[in-house]
């Protein structure tokens, strides 16, 4: 197989870029001037890409390279990758579901803590030497909060699972009424919005979630309601968040991810009612590490005829 092309859109993990060099003949998308110079050159010797939630293929990507046979994605997200166009050339798709589901979920339960009991504003209060001059404001509670939850697949049951430990009632929103559960099911973001205290966004991004966080959410939520986003960025509609937030009109924010990475706006780095992370939602050693060999293994098994461990499309 070390004759096979395979394309890395960017950078992703050390181990991952190691593996594909030593099993594929590898190119870095990166190396080259512009993506024109890379298809004018290379676009016949690729026959796998390896994309991840900032790079994937795109429709023009998937029309530059006649010789694709299948994207493995370093990702359990599908929304950097043109499916319709991949459906259409024969070109299988594979993701990393279920090996990150354990990490985001944390991450989500800590964004919850740390956005209501200011758990970041109480470490800079420390370093800064301001509880010298006296305690901490208080801050406020979380268990017993509702929980209202955008998507219970994998991620969105973990949140919620987890949640449970705190004595959080739960409920959710999702294309259709999950069998099964003993949670509230609410037919629209903005009933679930009405009837919770923290909303966790854990769906896919698709052109219908595209902004499921808008205004009308945000005003159902209330000033002491608290969005927390470990999905993608552009689930929230941005500048009505940072609105929301500068006036009051909601609470407080836990957010991994943003509409334009790593661009973060300017007016969130001012309020200590928001917690930001820079889109690490499943950035631990051991997760990226079977991530990475999902990726490696799926192609492995393309290209010896062997069932695709993670199947998209």
């Amino acid at each position: 197989m070390e004759s096979i092309g395979v394309l890395l859109t960017s950078p992703m993990n050390p181990y991952l870029e190691q593996e594909l060099g030593k099993r594929f003949k590898l190119f870095r998308f990166w190396d080259f001037p512009s993506a024109d110079d890379f298809f004018r050159e290379h676009s016949k010797s690729i026959r796998a890409v390896v994309g991840s939630s900032f790079i994937g293929a795109d429709a023009q990507m998937i029309e530059a390279l006649p010789k694709m046979e299948i994207v493995s994605s370093f990702s359990v997200g599908l929304d950097k990758i043109d499916l319709v166009r991949c459906k259409e050339k024969g070109i299988r798709v594979t993701n990393t579901p279920d090996v990150l589901t354990e990490d985001v979920a944390d991450l989500a339960l800590a964004l919850i803590l740390a956005t209501l009991r200011r758990i970041c504003e109480s470490d800079r209060y420390v370093r800064s030497g301001a509880w010298k001059r006296g305690d901490f404001k208080l801050t406020t509670k979380f268990t017993g909060k509702s929980v209202g939850i955008i998507g219970l697949g994998r991620i969105g049951s973990a949140i919620a699972k987890r949640a449970e430990g705190f004595s959080c009632p739960i409920s959710y929103h999702s294309r259709t009424e999950k069998p099964g559960t003993n949670y509230k099911y609410y037919p629209s973001v903005v009933e679930l919005a009405s009837n919770c205290q923290i909303l966790v966004v854990a769906c896919a991004l698709t052109p219908e979630t595209r902004h499921i966080i808008n205004r009308e959410v945000i005003n159902a939520l209330g000033p002491k309601g608290v969005v927390i986003n470990i999905g993608r960025g552009l689930h929230v509609d941005e500048p009505e968040l940072v609105s929301a937030l500068v006036e009051g009109r909601l609470g407080g924010a836990g957010l991994d991810v943003f509409e334009n990475e790593p661009n973060v706006p300017e007016e969130l780095l001012a309020l200590d009612n928001v917690v930001l992370l820079p889109h690490v939602g499943s950035g631990t050693v051991e997760t990226r590490k079977d991530m990475a060999d999902l990726v490696l293994g799926n192609l492995e098994a393309h290209f010896l005829n062997k069932p695709l461990l993670t199947p998209v499309v």
